[in-house]
């Protein structure tokens, strides 16, 4: 369905600079680090004066006691658009969505969209510990907590209501450590075979070790900005051609099977111009494969419920039949906190403006770059969604 009359498209702001802080698994510098380092790799990526950076998007979880405000005087920036999302695996669309729109008002000329985190040893424990106080009071008094377990719980739903197999998820893992193989940043570096996916350790059945993200330190960060400008500087860009965020989607569902994507999908494919069929690469959030499996029904690829039969008849490399999370995804590169939402869309910009650092898409003109994330205790509340566009697309 086309987009309604009260909506209005991007076309005049456009995404540039996609740069990463290199990840690593343990981390004695703060969180304020890594943000820093975001910002520093941003100005030199752009070319750009500190002075100019007029507004600020900032996704973290470990700023604590400090705020997105506090880290202005930091970082020796003065912004007279500042906001701080906090949204996990979200972040990174929910902060595009309202840098787009401050650009566009006026309220900012050039924006800065960080995502970083640190990771110190424990310290991903003792975040579990303080994430919800919903989670902890529904599951910790059984001794249950963390995400694990809640997705195993959803994982063998799913595979009894669906019918998904162990190999089925397993091909999608192989397929993204394939594509992490040709992605400089990435925290694993080793081949993986079905077979090891198979045979690793359990975790929280029928989770296994590489069903699981790693928990590690770093930055993810782009520069929204008016095209023009964009074109002045001489700065590849790519443009968003719709978004969607929806919170809490289905709360009536006893067990999470699909997310807000379903409600906002066909808004999505219609503001963008665009079918499932046009996408040449879908950047999902793969905190475990089967939200990916979800993820890619919930936005119209296939029927809910057929995944597993659209696992079976793809192949999800770069140069796959549905490229997939093209630097390799969490389950492969990692997942820096809230940096693990500004992933894909990192990767998405790099594709669609020949800044490659991972294998090239062959002729990628649309992408999808998908954000899921705050996890209760029995599902995830945030979702969203942003079609992204080649330049001359």
């Amino acid at each position: 369905m086309p987009a309604s009359g009260k909506d209005r498209d991007y076309q005049d702001v456009v995404l540039v600079a996609p740069v990463t802080v290199p990840y690593t698994r343990y981390s004695i510098r703060s969180a304020h680090w890594f943000v820093a380092q975001a910002l520093s790799r941003l100005l030199k990526e752009s070319r750009l004066m500190k002075a100019d950076i007029d507004g600020m998007s900032l996704g973290s979880f470990m700023l604590a006691p400090d705020t997105a405000i506090g880290l202005t005087q930091h970082l020796g920036i003065t912004v007279r658009w500042l906001d701080y999302v906090p949204l996990g695996g979200a972040s990174g669309i929910v902060a595009l969505r309202r840098a787009l729109r401050a650009v566009q008002a006026g309220d900012a000329e050039v924006v800065a969209c960080i995502g970083a985190d640190t990771n110190h040893v424990d310290s991903f424990r003792q975040t579990l510990g303080s994430f919800s106080v919903f989670a902890r009071d529904a599951v910790f008094p059984y001794g249950s907590g963390g995400p694990n377990a809640s997705f195993a719980f959803l994982t063998s739903y799913y595979m009894r209501s669906c019918g998904a197999t162990r190999e089925d998820f397993g091909k999608l893992c192989v397929a993204q450590r394939d594509n992490a193989l040709g992605y400089p940043h990435a925290m694993f570096k080793k081949k993986l075979t079905l077979d090891e996916y198979l045979g690793a350790r359990l975790i929280a059945d029928p989770i296994r070790l590489f069903d699981c993200v790693m928990p590690c330190a770093g930055a993810e960060a782009f520069l929204v900005m008016t095209r023009q400008r964009a074109e002045a500087l001489g700065l590849a860009y790519a443009t968003v051609r719709s978004t969607c965020e929806r919170h809490n989607a289905f709360p009536e569902d006893p067990i999470q099977m699909r997310g807000g994507w379903v409600l906002d999908r066909e808004h999505l494919y219609g503001a963008a111009g665009v079918e499932p069929s046009d996408i040449d690469f879908v950047q999902t959030y793969d905190d475990y494969p089967v939200m990916s499996m979800i993820q890619i029904e919930d936005l119209g690829f296939c029927k809910k419920g057929e995944g597993p039969n659209f696992i079976r008849r793809n192949s999800f490399t770069v140069d796959g039949s549905f490229p997939i999370n093209t630097s390799g995804g969490q389950l492969s590169v990692g997942q820096a906190g809230c940096a693990a939402g500004f992933l894909g869309v990192v990767e998405s910009i790099r594709q669609l403006t020949d800044c490659n650092l991972a294998r090239p898409v062959p002729g990628a003109r649309f992408a999808i770059a998908v954000g899921f994330g705050m996890i209760t205790y029995d599902r995830g509340l945030c979702s969203g969604a942003a079609v992204l566009g080649r330049a001359n697309a």
